[in-house]
């Protein structure tokens, strides 16, 4: 068993009972029942795929004829929750793991296998090889990993790995998989009636789990489904879905590219339902870098549209 240790946990996880009635990011949070995510962080990609065969990291990653496998390793197959959290630069990826380790132990799960730094291998294997994410990919000296058995009185053990990121621009990724057994699992809602009820306090949301392969289409992941549903049920709200995007081009091309980008999201949400009138596309390009969860270049923002007295 994870051997119990400070108050972090504790104090992190006080501290965001605090944020969330004060509405801030961790209200836009969908975590998954067994893990609750790092307080001042927000999902920015998740997956869920149903009835998966899936190989448990169980050992140092190394390359074998070409092929990178683990020391060690354990085939699984189960419903696969994948979530990525960004977290805010006010913190370090030793605060994350710690946060983490410390919530293992408080909900009494085994550990199975975790490294550090260079002895956990290329990241470039762990981000690439075994979670096919290039976000994820850092420093070796940046990395942490975790593997836990959850067990139940209820049915099969479930699985939980977590890989702990800071990459060379100093974005702190903590990505998490849960693999449980076939069926007794949802999949992840992105989007909540509370996130939406949120946004008439904070006056805007970042779109989580919004990838694109391209200015004009998504990736296979993206699911605006949940999102349509609540804008269809706020019918006298008014929205701007605003897209942000950095890089090394001219800021003309930016701003075009993010306009775009906007268009592509409005025009999901329109064929998901959502009355055109209600939502208004804009793109900013690089020119409103920050957001709450400190640096976020690319992201889609819903901007609630204020009525003038």
């Amino acid at each position: 068993m994870i051997k119990h240790t400070s108050s972090l946990y504790s104090k992190l996880l006080s501290a965001s009972l605090l944020i969330i009635v004060a509405a801030s990011v961790s209200a836009q949070q969908t975590d998954h029942p067994l893990i609750s995510g790092f307080p001042d962080s927000e999902i920015v990609g998740a997956e869920f795929e149903s009835d998966s065969n899936y190989s448990l990291v169980l050992g140092r990653l190394q390359r074998s004829r070409g092929v990178v496998i683990p020391e060690n390793s354990e085939r699984l197959r189960g419903d696969v929750t994948s979530l990525i959290y960004e977290v805010s630069q006010e913190f370090n990826g030793e605060d994350v793991q710690q946060f983490f380790q410390e919530q293992f132990a408080e909900r009494g799960y085994e550990q199975l296998f975790s490294c550090a730094g260079r002895e956990c291998g290329s990241s470039n294997y762990w981000a690439n090889d075994i979670f096919h994410n290039r976000v994820l990919y850092g420093p070796e000296r940046n990395q942490y990993f975790t593997a836990v058995r959850i067990d139940s009185a209820l049915s099969e053990p479930s699985h939980l790995v977590l890989y702990i990121i800071t990459r060379g621009n100093r974005r702190i990724y903590a990505y998490l998989e849960i693999v449980q057994p076939t069926g007794t699992v949802a999949p992840v809602e992105l989007v909540s009636s509370e996130l939406l009820v949120d946004i008439e306090q904070s006056l805007s949301m970042v779109v989580p789990g919004l990838t694109f392969r391209n200015d004009r289409q998504f990736d296979a992941s993206v699911d605006l489904s949940g999102l349509a549903s609540e804008l269809q049920n706020m019918p006298e709200r008014s929205f701007y879905v605003v897209a942000h995007l950095a890089g090394p081009q001219e800021l003309e091309q930016l701003l075009s590219r993010s306009s775009i980008r906007a268009q592509t999201v409005r025009q999901q949400l329109i064929n998901l339902g959502v009355d055109s009138s209600q939502i208004i596309a804009r793109g900013l390009g690089p020119l409103a870098p920050s957001c709450r969860a400190g640096e976020c270049l690319e992201r889609v923002e819903l901007v609630l549209i204020q009525a003038i007295d």
